[in-house]
């Protein structure tokens, strides 16, 4: 069996996993981190990393300062490049919830150990007029 097969072999099975979790039990969430705490973190010499893990097209219209943007359905595919953050504090957030619950499922199952849910997600934080940033849109899908 090829690498390229196994990488997508797991990829499938680890979001298999997630939406059944989400199906059966209706959430998928482990432990979360409120919109004040992640402002204040944001200060310090060394934030969380955050993932934004909605679409392209919606990080581009907006997203919390500092975040990067790996849609959920592509998490398990950058395993690997953010293994470097296993052990670190990271923050997932989309709209509002359901594909930042599955993407902290994914990377919890891969060991990822100090995994965040952003409260109200960005949605929430839009209507708390807190500050965002805005992206120019992905010019190939890769980026989505």
């Amino acid at each position: 069996m090829n690498l390229s097969r196994t990488v997508t072999s797991r990829t499938l099975f680890l979001m298999l996993l997630a939406i059944t979790q989400l199906l059966l039990f209706g959430t998928v969430r482990g432990e979360e981190i409120s919109q004040r705490e992640l402002m204040q973190r944001l200060d310090m010499n060394a934030p969380p990393l955050i993932l934004d893990v909605r679409r392209g097209d919606e990080f581009a219209g907006g997203h919390v300062p500092g975040a990067i943007n790996i849609a959920h359905n592509k998490i398990a595919a950058h395993l690997d490049e953010l293994s470097t953050h296993r052990d670190k504090e990271i923050v997932v957030y989309c709209e509002s919830g359901r594909r930042a619950a599955i993407a902290q499922d994914i990377l919890e199952r891969a060991g990822f150990t100090r995994v965040k849910h952003l409260q109200g997600d960005m949605r929430a934080w839009r209507e708390r007029g807190l500050p965002h940033e805005q992206a120019p849109p992905p010019s190939a899908p890769e980026a989505n």
